[in-house]
């Protein structure tokens, strides 16, 4: 093995070698394991909630594998209709062309090309993540085989009376000029204004006040709706006003949709312009009236005056005509969210348009009783209530978007506008017996990309065809995904899976929470807090990184804010930490929480763990006889008894028990999805017991002249034995040196039956092959204690680690003194000891620094170690130092100006400064009287 652990010569030639083999793909005789990818846009870029979620996704497909479970991960890519049409137009504008220039055809061709050129990018960034997935079985939503899918659940839909066509409000986007998905709003909070607006009563008596926040509706009003508890409007409810602008006459209706604490208690209804407006207007059965066009401009449902007007002039116009009118009561200052289009950054308005919908209801019943009834099971589970609080008040979903990149809609229109629906034209025109002069036109808009996502799980398995896979694979073991989009697929893979194969798609829902920087806030390129995965991997320069980051940003002063907080954050840039410390870092980070603070720190922390395996694996290597050659059965049986052919050591005895310990716990981890013990049980088992503790317990007996050879074949063997199975265990999450390591430590340990023969095929190493033996482990942790307490001393007296020091055991019970009598050399080789005994009941104890270890006490006598005047006076400076810090902390948290304006995060980590520093100077006056007893 080389030196030094360098994981960009590495990673490459692994994943290539792992490619190359074929092993992706689901091998063996073994029950189906299959998870599905959620499929990544094909114009998207890896980013942190992608690697993250591959990470944990590939940690289950490895560990499947390797327990002998057909395991196969489906990857593949979301055509993503709006993000993807825009990309073609922005290219399309560079050299003077458009998409209506292009025409509908050329258009699509023009995108097909660019996916061939550029769309490959994600699939290729995964490979570097170290991702597993069935390369030979990649799926693009776009593919013919998915395509007809689509169609084919279509079809069956419309036909079944479970799509429709109607008029209903929509968000719209009039830049794009098509219907979008709520997920596809981003809401910003905005300065604005509540104006309190006088409608005239018909009767002439006065009038009533409302207040909105969008005077320019006013021109559709048809209705001003008040509380029917609110004593002050009891008497004007059923009575009209006369709608200002425009002269018509509006009814003042009751509806308990009215807060009668907001503004004046009566608010405008504008049925076609307004969400919840619509729902008021659908229980009163009031007149919808657009106002707007497609691009956001005034109709000709208004008066001549507005007509033609884009919204931001309509209102500034009306609010002219009502000052005019002295129709204007008085205008608040007043925040308000604002809806705008996450890809095209226009406001979005709720618009009345004819759209295709799928009637849910029927679909949520048996969707919300798979999860009630455990056929279906959220982890954690309090992710099942937010599911079933959408579901149970789910809404008709509209499925139609005006774009022309997509799965278009399978439906035909005759010139007097009848709709024929088919999986072709041809199919249409032969059900409904339509001659081929007939003239029909197919409808105009494509799918929602949410419809044929909501198809994935049985559309990439070959459904509706009974493939093998679909009859191996389906349903699918579980679905890793985020929280934020559990209403957008989630459930519309549930409601679909189930409509169409009879049962549901996934067994299992692991909802993740989401990766934010260190401060818990979201990543985003406006915050400059966004952080490239491979750049973490790679590591990249200060002057690119903030190129990266400041690229693109439309406000100089906020690109000038990014560049200074980026050079302060990272001065010398990011270095490369390579994919498995990043990779575990993420299992490390994946709790139950909904927010997952990502902070680099921990990164170059497990980069110092990949050093620390590769060292102790070279140290190994080092041990190990080339010519010793350990039988291959021990392994490929999986034989116990095998394990037991020589005498052990103690030390080899507690490892072996440990390393069960490790494992079981590492099993149960999984189990329950909780990658972050996971993590923790195989760090701290390999940081702390095997490199620690196991390492330094060996090198007596390895590199003793007084060893027996027998021994030394024992911790070689346990060396060779508990190494290659942590390498199988750590797999899973750090993939590429665990093989790296692997091909090199498996041969000594009888595992490599063939040439090319990989981690991954060698079977998961299990708990009971290793039992616990609990005497091995309280001896084992006597020597421990023991030692620890001798180095406390040293660290506490400052004393020289060379220096070898004489020990005294009081208090030593019967148990303490057999220990002590078997295994007196491993303290004088790990404590560096000079002599070690036990007090007999006649002597008494010398002065001297005490380490309590149970209820035996270990005794380093003082006289001669130190210079008492010298140490006396070091550390009584040291206990002035103390005392000052705590002074100067004290003061602060008794200014109020401090606590009551430094963050809560703050305060709190000067009260924590405290506590340390006094737990310090307690020590230190310990010390002091301790020395000053020599004096």
């Amino acid at each position: 093995m080389d030196k030094t652990y360098d994981p960009a010569d590495i990673e490459p030639r692994i994943y290539q070698l792992w490619e190359d083999s074929g092993l992706f793909a689901p091998n063996g005789d073994g029950p189906g394991y299959c998870i599905v990818i959620p499929p990544p846009n094909v114009t998207g870029t890896l980013h942190m909630g992608h690697a993250f979620q591959d990470t944990i996704m590939d940690a289950l497909t490895r560990y499947h594998r390797m327990r002998g479970d057909a395991t196969l991960w489906q990857p593949g890519t979301d055509h993503a209709g709006i993000a993807t049409q825009m990309v073609v137009e922005r290219q399309l504008e560079g050299t003077g062309e458009t998409r209506a220039n292009l025409g509908r055809e050329a258009f699509i061709k023009r995108v097909w090309k660019w996916k061939e050129e550029s769309g490959g990018t994600i699939s290729n960034q995964m490979r570097r993540l170290g991702t597993s997935v069935d390369w030979s079985r990649e799926c693009f939503t776009m593919d013919q085989k998915l395509s007809n899918t689509v169609t084919e659940v279509f079809v069956r839909m419309y036909q079944e009376g479970l799509i429709y066509r109607g008029k209903r409000l929509v968000n719209w986007d009039p830049s794009l000029q098509t219907a979008v998905s709520d997920l596809e709003v981003i809401n910003i909070e905005e300065e604005g204004s509540l104006w309190h607006l006088k409608y005239p009563l018909q009767d002439k008596s006065g009038f009533i006040v409302v207040a909105t926040t969008r005077p320019e509706t006013l021109l559709g009003d048809s209705a001003v709706a008040v509380n029917p508890k609110d004593e002050r409007y009891i008497h004007l409810i059923g009575k009209q006003v006369r709608l200002p602008l425009t002269d018509r006459l509006i009814p003042i209706i009751a509806d308990d949709y009215v807060d009668p604490k907001f503004g004046s208690g009566c608010v405008k209804i504008t049925p076609a312009h307004d969400f919840n407006d619509y729902e008021v207007g659908l229980r009163h059965n009031l007149e919808q009236i657009n106002i707007l066009t497609p691009d956001a401009k005034m109709n000709d449902e208004v008066p001549v005056e507005f007509r033609g007007l884009d919204l931001l002039s309509a209102r500034k116009k009306v609010i002219q005509a009502l000052v005019a009118l002295n129709l204007i009561d008085r205008i608040v200052s007043h925040h308000v969210m604002v809806p705008h289009g996450d890809r095209s950054g226009a406001i979005i308005e709720p618009y009345l348009t004819d759209q295709w919908y799928v009637r849910v209801a029927p679909l949520a019943g048996p969707a919300i009783k798979a999860v009630e009834t455990g056929e279906i099971n959220f982890i954690p589970e309090n992710w099942s209530r937010t599911y079933f609080d959408w579901m149970r008040n789910i809404k008709d979903w509209c499925i139609s978007r005006q774009l022309w990149w997509g799965h278009r809609i399978p439906a035909w229109y005759d010139i007097q506008g009848h709709v024929y629906v088919g999986r072709t034209e041809a199919e249409v025109r032969s059900t409904h017996n339509l001659k081929k002069d007939y003239l029909l036109s197919q409808d105009n808009d494509v799918l929602d990309t949410w419809f044929s996502s909501s198809l994935w799980p049985f559309s990439t398995l070959g459904w509706p065809e009974q493939t093998p896979e679909f009859k191996k694979f389906y349903p699918t073991s579980v679905l890793v995904t985020g929280f934020d989009i559990i209403f957008f697929w989630v459930a519309r893979m549930i409601m679909m899976g189930i409509k169409f194969t009879g049962t549901v798609p996934f067994k299992e829902v692991y909802v993740h929470g989401l990766v934010r920087d260190s401060e818990g806030q979201k990543m985003s390129k406006s915050k400059g807090n966004v952080i490239d995965p491979l750049d973490i991997i790679d590591g990249i320069k200060l002057e690119a990184l903030v190129q990266k980051r400041t690229t693109n940003l439309m406000q100089p002063r906020l690109a000038e804010s990014i560049e200074k907080s980026t050079r302060k954050a990272f001065p010398e840039g990011i270095t490369a930490h390579g994919t498995d410390a990043l990779r575990f870092t993420f299992a490390s980070l994946a709790t139950q929480s909904i927010d997952l603070r990502f902070d680099l720190a921990r990164v170059g922390g497990y980069r110092n763990f990949c050093n620390k395996l590769w060292n102790a694996s070279r140290f190994v290597l080092m041990m190990i006889e080339p010519v010793k050659n350990l039988e291959e059965e021990k392994f490929c049986q999986k034989s116990t008894s095998a394990l037991n052919t020589i005498n052990l050591g103690i030390a080899d005895i507690w490892i072996r028990s440990r390393l069960g310990v490790m494992l079981k716990n590492v099993e149960s981890a999984y189990g329950e999805y909780r990658f972050d013990f996971v993590a923790s049980a195989l760090y701290e088992f390999t940081w702390y017991e095997f490199c620690d503790w196991y390492l330094e317990l060996t090198k007596p007996i390895l590199q003793s002249e007084h060893s027996t050879e027998e021994a030394k074949n024992a911790a070689r063997e346990t060396l060779t034995l508990v190494l290659e199975v942590l390498l199988r265990a750590l797999h899973p999450l750090m993939p590429f040196i665990t093989e790296e390591i692997w091909q090199r430590v498996a041969p000594f340990a009888g595992l490599m039956p063939t040439p090319n023969f990989m981690i991954m095929q060698a079977p998961w190493p299990e708990a009971n092959e290793w039992p616990q033996d609990k005497i091995a482990e309280a001896d084992v942790n006597w020597i421990k204690n023991v030692i620890l307490g001798i180095r406390q001393i040293r660290g506490e007296m400052d004393i020289s680690p060379a220096r070898r020091l004489p020990v005294l055991l009081e208090n030593a019970s019967v148990e303490d003194r057999r220990r002590l009598a078997i295994y007196e050399h491993y303290l004088a080789r790990l404590a560096g000891l000079e002599s070690v005994r036990t007090l007999t009941d006649e002597e008494s104890a010398p002065p001297s620094a005490t380490a309590l270890i149970g209820n035996m006490r270990a005794l380093v006598p003082m006289a001669g170690l130190i210079d008492p005047e010298a140490e006396s006076a070091r550390l009584e400076k040291r206990a002035t130092k103390i005392n000052g810090e705590i002074k100067r902390s004290r003061s602060k948290l008794l200014n109020e100006n401090f606590t009551r304006n430094a963050p809560h995060d703050v305060v709190l980590q000067e009260q924590d400064r405290i506590a340390d520093f006094e737990q310090t100077l307690t020590s230190l006056e310990e010390q002091i009287k301790r020395v000053k007893q020599l004096l």
